[in-house]
């Protein structure tokens, strides 16, 4: 007769606890603490100190730390006594800020966009976060050769060991967490990639669009440096314009969509080049 061993308990995980929004008070991590400052400020338009250090329920040094650090980010700007929004071209030029604008489409766009590619593709990524989102998904698809000016995107993929990494140098942007500039360019224009893909700030109907110069310059010569391009943009930038013209819609042979798009705007950009909507 065999000993029976003990009953063993069933192995439990802990429970994966859902993201949560940024606190209020002293336990809130520094990230956490400058997203409710931004957020704050962005909804208002400025903020004295007094009102930042009671929202955040920390010590005033620690927020005058915090708004010195996000004005030198160029995302906040400071003032004698408190603290204002930058323009609005300022706040979605910043990495910073793009970072947390969409997520959730701009994971949807990355997944629709592993539809163009393929296993030894060379890919050609622009500065923008939904690239980034892209590239986190890269190491599954298998070897590729990826160029991007984006260090965000350099950080992700340097230990992916399928993935030859190229960096585009230049001139460094701490807004745009890049590299840009004349230097730049010319190294873009020396590459041919099977595909590139960008996203930019706005677009119509017809246009696409962007309110900086230098990165409508950057963001044209990847286009034209790919085989193929394709655009993928959240619903949040259709039906509206910027400043500088970028590219015609017509120019990118793939232009991804996350619901809802207009049906008259969608109807018209189907034909002029190849539309798909990103569940």
């Amino acid at each position: 007769m065999t000993a029976q061993e003990p009953p063993q308990e069933p192995s439990q995980e802990p429970p994966q606890e859902p993201p949560q929004e940024p606190q209020r008070g002293a336990r809130a991590t520094r990230q956490q603490r400058q997203r409710l400052i931004v957020d704050h400020v962005l909804a208002r338009g400025d903020a004295s100190v007094a009102e930042l250090t009671e929202l955040t329920g920390v010590s005033l040094m620690t927020v005058h730390r915090d708004i010195t650090e996000l004005a030198d980010r160029g995302i906040l700007r400071k003032y004698h006594g408190g603290v204002s929004a930058q323009p609005s071209t300022v706040f979605e030029s910043s990495s910073d800020f793009r970072l947390h604008a969409h997520a959730d489409a701009k994971g949807a766009l990355a997944r629709a966009a592993l539809d163009f590619l393929s296993p030894g593709m060379s890919l050609m990524l622009d500065d923008s976060t939904t690239a980034l989102a892209l590239a986190r998904l890269l190491p599954r698809v298998g070897p590729m050769t990826v160029v991007t000016n984006y260090r965000l995107i350099t950080e992700e993929l340097r230990a992916a060991e399928d993935i030859r990494l190229i960096l585009v140098g230049g001139e460094y942007s701490r807004t745009h967490d890049s590299w840009i500039g004349l230097s730049a360019l010319e190294m873009i224009r020396s590459f041919s990639a099977d595909l590139t893909v960008v996203s930019t700030s706005a677009m119509t109907a017809d246009m696409t669009y962007h309110q900086e110069q230098e990165i409508v310059a950057i963001k044209r010569a990847m286009r034209e440096a790919g085989s193929v391009s394709a655009l993928l943009m959240d619903h949040s930038k259709v039906g509206r314009s910027a400043l500088h013209r970028l590219d015609p819609v017509s120019a990118f042979d793939h232009v991804v969509l996350t619901p809802p798009v207009d049906e008259e705007v969608l109807a018209q950009l189907r034909q002029l080049t190849d539309v798909r909507i990103a569940d």
